[in-house]
């Protein structure tokens, strides 16, 4: 089952100067064990190319993009690792705490007593505060109207690199770049065609050479920007279950990142559906 493309969300949707967009292509997966981080530091790569969405831009995209776009992806574990893998957990940086089945579209977000519980498919859900269902009030219809770009937002800070070739997006090579720690870089533009909530914005994203990660990424709410809005790391790569996936976010100076992240090919019994908060995975 495919997940529909998405690309960027408004600029200070979550918190202040922080904005995103995902989408995804998902099948079935085999049955397997939940996983926590370790430590190391490579994952067993798929030779494979990553292959593009129907909808992704090939005529507007350059070969150097798309081979650099496919090193990236075999570094962190392969395209089939990551069509593998089901269900993804994470804090966000505004303190919430969220889970997303990617094979069924189930999105599940919690924040202190609040609980929504949605899918991104249907666009329908429920609301709960302390286990009551709140769904109808003008509190839950504003949760529930936010849950899908709250999705595209957060996970798009999660897993942007696995979505270099996803529908809409236009993949070009910018050219040599410098990291904030004055290491080499090689630097794509993403861009975005009628897609997403804000398909304005331009993304630059920078992989270093010596791992094939991308350890930095710029933000620009439109492609015509001259300067972007922030440049944060991405850092503090571990392994996943079959993923390599990168906690930090910082701008080297505030110290941002992203807590409690956990991928499985397999989704525990009821965590989805709980209409109280769960103990993070």
């Amino acid at each position: 089952m495919r997940v529909r493309s998405l690309s960027k969300v408004a600029l200070a949707l979550c918190i202040t100067g922080l904005s995103i967009s995902v989408g995804a292509c998902q099948q079935k997966s085999p049955s397997g064990k939940k996983q926590r981080a370790s430590k190391s530091a490579t994952v067993a790569t798929d030779t494979a190319s990553f292959p593009a969405a129907p909808d992704f831009d090939r005529t507007g995209s350059d070969a150097k993009a798309l081979a650099l776009a496919d090193k990236v992806m075999r570094q962190m574990g392969g395209y089939p690792a990551w069509q593998q893998t089901r269900l993804i957990g994470w804090d966000f940086l505004d303190g919430s705490y969220q889970l997303w089945d990617k094979h069924t579209g189930d999105f599940r977000w919690q924040k202190d007593s609040t609980v929504a519980v949605y899918n991104i498919n249907t666009k329908q859900g429920q609301a709960y505060r302390s286990g009551k269902d709140i769904s109808a009030t003008p509190d839950g219809q504003k949760l529930l109207s936010r849950m899908y770009p709250i999705w595209v937002n957060n996970s798009w800070w999660l897993v942007m690199p696995f979505k270099l070739k996803d529908s809409g997006v236009t993949l070009t090579y910018k050219g040599a770049g410098t990291l904030m720690d004055g290491k080499p870089a090689e630097v794509l533009n993403m861009t975005f065609k009628n897609v997403g909530v804000t398909p304005d914005n331009k993304y630059e994203v920078l992989i270093n050479p010596a791992t094939n990660l991308v350890e930095e990424w710029a933000y620009f709410p439109k492609a015509t920007d001259a300067q972007p809005a922030f440049r944060r790391r991405w850092a503090d790569y571990r392994r996943y279950g079959r993923i390599m996936l990168a906690t930090d976010r910082t701008d080297g100076k505030d110290g941002r990142k992203l807590d409690h992240v956990y991928a499985s090919d397999t989704v525990p019994a009821g965590v989805m559906t709980s209409k109280t908060p769960i103990t993070k995975l």
